[in-house]
């Protein structure tokens, strides 16, 4: 199933049933006000949900309507958690190698992850809005999953019942803001600004025999003013499945339903592949070249994020241009 959130200017929109192109949509209101709601009682409605989106698909419903995606909020607009990992270990070994320091060994058994703001993500074609650029703004291109609730000490193999959603993220972060952060030793804070999330959520079926294993095995296409900047494969290079990171949080709490949990930036060893922010870029170069190269954003630029099955976009587009704030 395919699901999106209604901007109808309430904090948590209303929920969408979206046919498999993405082309239309029919309200689902009637079965499950939003989508953190259909979360909450999934077991209890998904029959009504996957009823609805075969008639959708079927072309049965004569409420359904075009898609508008800038009539979206994010398929979540807030969340109750936002835990965001770093999976793919060579983005790690890149900018570790940048500044001369070598990856702990620990790295590549226990999974870095941590724990994001969550009260307000940017919809599909939100602009990203800061007051400079010299923050150092960037994109990361990543997958996320959608949990329902999920029991303490859950273990890896025990995890994929609990995964009830896919969608992608630009997870916005602010460089130059990092460093003195992660110099007091307690996390990201305003380096993090809001993350933002694809029109849909789509069900793991949807994926076919591309999820398999807690991993999305396809590339994810990130495009820089209007230009190809990487087409990196998000399962090979996936150190820690989306079920592994399940139970790495798990080892001391329970997770409520609606909890998203990120990949972290998509990377492969293959440099043809390209990236999915500019820090990695930067790093290449630095490695490379001895010096940093390419610039963070400006206002005025723009990316595109987006994964495809068989050339359909599965979650549609996450399309943002960075803007200066008037406050």
């Amino acid at each position: 199933m395919k699901f999106a959130t209604w901007n109808d200017g309430s904090r948590d929109g209303q929920l969408l049933v979206v046919s498999r192109d993405g082309q239309r949509a029919v309200k689902a209101t009637d079965i499950a006000p939003t989508l953190q709601a259909a979360l909450e009682q999934w077991d209890d409605i998904v029959v009504a949900l996957q009823e609805r989106y075969d008639a959708l698909n079927q072309g049965k419903l004569t409420d359904a309507f075009d898609v508008d995606v800038e009539k979206l909020y994010a398929p979540l607009p807030r969340a109750y958690q936002w835990l965001d990992g770093s999976a793919f270990l060579n983005h790690v070994e890149l900018v570790r190698k940048a500044r001369g320091a070598e990856v702990p060994a620990s790295f590549y058994n226990d999974p870095l992850m941590y724990q994001g703001g969550s009260d307000t993500f940017l919809g599909p074609v939100q602009d990203i809005v800061h007051k400079t650029e010299d923050w150092g703004i960037d994109f990361e291109g990543e997958i996320a999953i959608v949990t329902g609730d999920v029991p303490y000490q859950t273990k890896e193999a025990e995890a994929a019942p609990h995964v009830r959603l896919i969608m992608l993220v630009n997870d916005v972060s602010l460089r130059a803001l990092i460093p003195s952060e992660l110099a007091k030793s307690f996390g990201f804070v305003v380096s993090k600004p809001p993350t933002a999330f694809s029109p849909f959520a789509v069900t793991p079926d949807e994926l076919g025999d591309s999820w398999k294993d807690g991993k999305v095995w396809l590339p994810l296409e990130v495009h820089y003013n209007n230009e190809l900047f990487g087409n990196p494969d998000a399962g090979p290079e996936m150190v820690f499945s989306f079920h592994r990171l399940i139970e790495h949080i798990c080892q001391t709490r329970p997770l409520g339903a609606g909890t998203i949990i990120g990949s972290g930036t998509i990377s492969n060893k293959d440099r043809a592949k390209g990236s999915c922010c500019l820090a990695e870029r930067r790093m290449i170069e630095k490695i490379e070249e001895g010096e940093f190269k390419t610039p963070f954003m400006k206002f005025g630029d723009q990316v595109r994020i987006e994964m495809k099955k068989d050339g359909q976009s599965i979650f549609g587009a996450i399309e943002q241009k960075v803007v200066p704030w008037k406050g």
